[in-house]
């Protein structure tokens, strides 16, 4: 009897630290996200190499005389440049476009 009473109580501030620390957590995201500040998900290209982005804008203008470029050319010129993807391989169309 004195078991199964003291094992609720327990789960019962178990139960209650749990929700204390979401709320604390759930606070903190908000109050960084108020500043402006990205708070979760992955990080973008644009984020974690921003002359890659930078590089494969300027090569998706329109040239005067070529028109627009494919982003399979965008994504061989930027092999050819040494920009490649983290496994090494050429950016896909996907994550160019």
């Amino acid at each position: 009897m004195a078991a199964r009473l003291i094992r609720q109580v327990l789960g019962a501030v178990a139960e209650f630290d749990k929700a204390m620390t979401v709320a604390k957590l759930r606070g903190a995201r908000e109050r960084k996200r108020a500043t402006g500040v990205k708070v979760e998900g992955r990080k973008s290209h644009a984020e974690v190499r921003p002359q890659v982005v930078a590089e494969a804008k300027r090569l998706r203008r329109k040239r005067p005389k070529g028109g627009q470029r494919s982003y399979r050319q965008i994504a061989s010129e930027l092999l050819q440049a040494g920009y490649a993807n983290s496994n090494g391989r050429p950016f896909s169309k996907a994550m160019l476009g």
